[in-house]
C-alpha cells in the first residue's frame, strides 16, 4: 500500500532522506556527505537507490526541501516543468543551497516519473513577516529587485512551533495567544519570533549570513567593515570564503566552529575558546531580547538543533543570564526537518484533492 512520503533533504554537501510512514514514524533514513568530485546524481545512485529499493512500493510521493523560494513560493507547491524552470531563476538567491535541491528533484522524477513530488521552502514559513519586518533600509529600486529579508531553517521552525504549541493547548492555553522563541541552534543558527503559529520576526535575513554567531558563518557585522575589506583587496570570492567558512566560532576560537571541541577547550582555559562562548552568548543573549520585543514577552523559549538540543550547559546559562524575563518555559525539541516535510505535503496534496473532487 503506498502510504508512504519519501523526503528528500539536500545540503550544499550533505545528503539526507527519510521514509515517513503515515503515522508520522520515520521508518527508514539515512544521511551522507558528498564529496568535492561526486555529483548529486552519483551518491543518490549509489547510495539512496539501493537503501530505498526494499521500500519503493510504500511510497506515495516525494517531497524536497529547498532553502529559497522567493517572493512566490510560500506554500509547499507541487512540481511542474514549468516550476523547475522558475525554480532555476532562484539559484542566485541560493547558490549553494538550491543546485543540489534541484539536483535530487531531477534524480527522483527519473527514479520514479510515476509519483508527485512536492517543493517545500525553508524561506516559507517567514511569508508572514510584516513590511516594517521584511524590509532593508535601502533605496526603493533595490528593493524592488527582491533584496529584502526572507529568513531561513523555516521548516524547523515550523515543526518547533506546532509542537510547542500543542503542549501549549493540553496545558488549556489558547493556541493564538502563545508568545514562542524558537532557537535553531546548530552549524547555522537562528532565532524566529512566533505569535500562536506565525513567524513574525528572525534573525536571518537575505541570506543565511545576518543574525547570530555561527560555526563558520560570522552572523550580522557592520557593512562597513565589508568596505573595508573590499579597499584592502579582497575579491567576492576572498569575502564568501571568509564570512561562510572562515569566520563564527571557528574565526573566534582559531581551533574548531564545533561547539563540543570549543566547550572542552575552554575548560582548559584556551583564550580563543573563552573568546568564541562569550562572543557566541553575547549575541544570543542581544537576539533572544529583540524577539521578545517584538513578541511583547515571551511563553515559551523552545531549544532545537545540534547544539540546542546537546548543549546543557547552554541551557543552564540561558536560564540565569534570562532570569529578569518574566515567567516562561524553556523546552527542548529535537529538530525533525524530514517529518515535517512530510506532513507539509500531506496537507497541502490532501487539500488539492479536495479541491479537485469539489
Amino acid at each position: 500500500m503506498r502510504d508512504s512520503v519519501l523526503v528528500i533533504n539536500l545540503g550544499s554537501s550533505s545528503l539526507k532522506a527519510a521514509l515517513v510512514d503515515s503515522t508520522g514514524v520515520a521508518i527508514w533514513n539515512g544521511n551522507r556527505k558528498r564529496g568535492p568530485d561526486e555529483s548529486v546524481r552519483e551518491v543518490l545512485d549509489q547510495w539512496l537507490a539501493p537503501e530505498l529499493e526494499q521500500h519503493r512500493q510504500q511510497i506515495m510521493l516525494i517531497g524536497h526541501r529547498v532553502v529559497h523560494g522567493g517572493d512566490r513560493f510560500t506554500a509547499p507547491t507541487l512540481i511542474t516543468a514549468e516550476l523547475e524552470e522558475e525554480l532555476q531563476t532562484l539559484i542566485p538567491l541560493a547558490p549553494l543551497h538550491n543546485p543540489p535541491a534541484l539536483a535530487g528533484l531531477a534524480w527522483a522524477r527519473r527514479w520514479a516519473p510515476q509519483l508527485p513530488q512536492w517543493a517545500c521552502f525553508d524561506t516559507a514559513f517567514h511569508s508572514t513577516l510584516s513590511k516594517a519586518a521584511r524590509t532593508y533600509a535601502i533605496p526603493k529600486d533595490l528593493r524592488q529587485q527582491g533584496l529584502r529579508r526572507y529568513g531561513f531553517h523555516g521548516i524547523n521552525h515550523q515543526h518547533v512551533a506546532e509542537q510547542v504549541a500543542d503542549q501549549w493547548c493540553q496545558q488549556g492555553h489558547d493556541r493564538s495567544q502563545l508568545r514562542l522563541i524558537s532557537a535553531h541552534l546548530g552549524a547555522g543558527a537562528s532565532l524566529a519570533a512566533v505569535k500562536g503559529c506565525q513567524c513574525i520576526d528572525t534573525t536571518m535575513g537575505f541570506t543565511p549570513l545576518e543574525g547570530l554567531v555561527m560555526e563558520t558563518r560570522s552572523g550580522s557585522i557592520d557593512p562597513g567593515l565589508i568596505l573595508e575589506l573590499v579597499r584592502q583587496g579582497y575579491s567576492e570570492a576572498d569575502l564568501s570564503r571568509l564570512l561562510q567558512s572562515e569566520s563564527g566560532m571557528k574565526g573566534l576560537s582559531g581551533l574548531s566552529g564545533d561547539m563540543r571541541d570549543i566547550r572542552e577547550a575552554a575548560t582548559t582555559e584556551h583564550p580563543g575558546a573563552i573568546l568564541a562562548l562569550d562572543v557566541f552568548r553575547h549575541r544570543l543573549l542581544q537576539q533572544l531580547g529583540a524577539m521578545a520585543a517584538s513578541l511583547q514577552g515571551v511563553d515559551v523559549l523552545a531549544l532545537t538543533g545540534g547544539i540546542g538540543e546537546h548543549d546543557h550547559a547552554l541551557v543552564a546559562e540561558l536560564k540565569a543570564s534570562l532570569s529578569w524575563w518574566e515567567p516562561f518555559d524553556i523546552m527542548v525539541i529535537p529538530a525533525d526537518e524530514e517529518g515535517m516535510i512530510a506532513r507539509l505535503c500531506r496537507r497541502q496534496s490532501a487539500v488539492r484533492a479536495s479541491v479537485a473532487i469539489g
